[in-house]
């Protein structure tokens, strides 16, 4: 009888295994890709977004720009009415997770930990305040590695956010076939 509940909580163990690797065969067929004038359109918000925000730091000799902006036009011209690209999703997203940077790199400086910790941390405040925005993840790692100082929180991460946000709706509602934002 032990024999045989012992096998039995075996193959029970070994089919939990097989439906758990099973589960990342994926399965479903990829989203088409864009059309062409969605690709255009999106091309096109990105270079006006970027352009604005490299000018705006030569203009000023201010840093306007960082590497997770790129990320965010991506959503913003090319998947406009997705929940991620919404405009409380890139302001916030961008907001709490430098604000979380800063206040890692204040407390223990550059370490494995203030890394570690200020993604963790990152990754929840977004999810629990409903402000989940990818490419805004990066911006602690962002801060923190390059030693920013609290004025990065204004320049270049909420401005060049709301930046964004601000060509999003100029440049998407060209469109007939687009309304952005979908909601605030």
């Amino acid at each position: 009888m032990r024999e045989v509940a012992h096998l039995q909580e075996k193959v029970g163990k070994k089919n939990l295994l097989i439906s758990y690797i099973a589960k990342m065969r994926g399965g479903e067929r990829a989203p088409s890709r864009t059309n062409l004038a969605d690709a255009a359109t999106g091309a096109f918000g990105g270079l006006v977004c970027i352009f604005l925000l490299l000018g705006l730091t030569n203009y000023t000799g201010t840093p306007w720009l960082m590497a997770s902006f790129g990320g965010s036009c991506v959503l913003v011209f090319i998947v406009w009415n997705a929940p991620l690209s919404q405009p409380r999703n890139i302001i916030g997203g961008h907001f709490i997770s430098a604000f979380i940077g800063l206040s890692m790199y204040s407390m223990f400086g550059t370490s494995t930990l203030s890394i570690s910790l200020a993604v963790c941390l990152t990754i929840f405040f977004m999810g629990f305040l409903g402000v989940i925005h990818p490419p805004a993840g990066a911006n602690p790692i962002i801060i923190i590695l390059g030693g920013y100082s609290w004025s990065y929180l204004v320049t270049p991460v909420l401005i060049g956010a709301v930046l964004i946000v601000v060509m999003g709706l100029l440049i998407n509602n060209l469109r007939g076939t687009r309304k952005y934002p979908v909601y605030w």
